[in-house]
């Protein structure tokens, strides 16, 4: 029970003395609480911005894989250089024919990117992209009808003029909220009948999002044929953990189509979905690192500002001190009030720090399009810190303050 008391006592007394001392009280407070807002608003937006990017590249076909033109020249080690050369469509027609691996295989090719597209007397900048695909590529790409259905095998192969747009194009062109299933909408001077709509996906890392449309593949072959046109082939294997297998045989099929010899280096490029993902969040794991040392460069700071204001107040209370010596109190309990003093100081800084980087982090992530979150990891580091960060600062006044004779402390003034 004495303990007790004594605990409480040094608790009243530690939070009198906060009290007494407001302003700098404060100011330490205020330092602290830069440091850990720093270290967790940055960590906060690095993991949302992580969480972001896995999921974006997740939805653009989970554990699927692209074969798809080279866009620079590699160094293929001993092997022979081969021309960079554009896949064709009778290639990629091939590759599906001859890949006997239990995987979906889609084709599409990119049509344009400055399409108009018009409807009645609406009409959108000449900026809107244009893809044709076949019956699969919904599925690899990672993306859902939200009204309406997909192209059928006779369609794409027929290349008939339908079409399945983009929310964001939905809601540019029928501004008067009726359904566009049906509906006739031009593509440059090109009259299609609109069949589907694409579930909002939303727009990053540069993609088309939902200002876009799709075409049959045929039809995009006749109406926007160019000369620098290549086809990509997606494969999604039905068994994830078959991946490495399906790129390795896929590699090997379409290295027979291309009709390379095992001296010659691929002339084209095998892309899975999450190998950009995981190059990104390799190069903000750089970030991590950097905003880690910012942020505890700042607690540095602040933990020598907080030790020598905890030495200000020893010099201050060198009376008090030996006042409470004189009626009995023991070293150790001197010792205990100046670092639960300058503990509390801490943890309320770390306390502010935390709800200010929350926000902060928070704030970043939503104006890049992440999501909302409650980083516990980082809530817990910044408090451990805290703490740290109270008792390395307060216990070398502390122990000052605890040896100071009670005879010289009374006479100080």
């Amino acid at each position: 029970m004495r303990i007790s008391n004594l605990f409480l006592d040094n608790v009243k007394i530690s939070i009198n003395s906060i009290k007494s001392n407001l302003l700098r009280t404060i100011l330490t407070v205020l330092i602290i609480a830069i440091g850990i807002m720093a270290l967790v608003g940055i960590l906060t937006a690095v993991d949302s911005i992580k969480s972001t990017i896995s999921g974006e590249f997740q939805s653009m076909g989970a554990n699927t894989f692209t074969i798809r033109k080279e866009d620079y020249r590699r160094h293929g080690g001993n092997r022979r250089k081969v021309e960079n050369k554009n896949i064709e469509y009778e290639e990629a027609i091939r590759f599906k024919e001859e890949f006997d691996f239990p995987a979906r295989i889609s084709i599409h090719v990119h049509g344009t990117g400055m399409a108009t597209i018009k409807y009645m007397d609406e009409k959108t900048d000449p900026n809107i992209s244009v893809y044709g695909i076949d019956e699969n590529f919904l599925l690899t790409s990672g993306r859902d009808i939200a009204k309406g259905r997909n192209f059928s095998i006779n369609e794409i192969n027929s290349g008939e003029n339908i079409i399945i747009i983009g929310s964001e194009l939905k809601d540019m062109l029928f501004t008067s909220g009726e359904n566009p299933i049906d509906k006739f909408i031009y593509v440059g001077n090109l009259r299609y009948r609109v069949v589907g709509i694409l579930e909002e996906k939303g727009t990053s890392f540069g993609g088309d999002g939902d200002k876009i449309c799709y075409v049959p593949l045929n039809n995009a072959r006749q109406n926007f044929a160019t000369s620098e046109r290549s086809f990509i082939i997606s494969i999604m294997p039905d068994e994830p953990a078959m991946l490495e297998f399906a790129v390795g045989e896929a590699e090997g099929v379409f290295r027979n189509i291309r009709k390379l010899t095992v001296y010659d280096d691929n002339n084209f490029a095998i892309r899975k979905s999450d190998s950009l993902a995981n190059m990104l969040i390799e190069n903000i794991s750089v970030v991590t690192i950097g905003a880690t040392i910012i942020g505890l460069i700042t607690l540095l700071g602040a933990s020598i500002g907080l030790m020598n204001i905890m030495l200000v107040s020893v010099s201050e209370r060198t009376r008090e001190i030996g006042v409470r010596k004189a009626l009995g109190a023991q070293s150790s309990t001197i010792k205990q009030q100046f670092l639960f003093e300058s503990v509390f100081i801490g943890q309320i800084g770390g306390l502010l720090g935390i709800i200010l980087g929350i926000i902060a982090g928070n704030m970043i992530t939503l104006i890049t399009g992440g999501h909302f979150i409650v980083p516990w990891l980082w809530i817990l580091l910044g408090v451990f810190l805290c703490f740290i960060v109270g008792v390395a600062s307060g216990y070398l006044p502390a122990v000052k303050a605890s040896k100071l004779d009670p005879i010289v402390a009374l006479r100080y003034e």
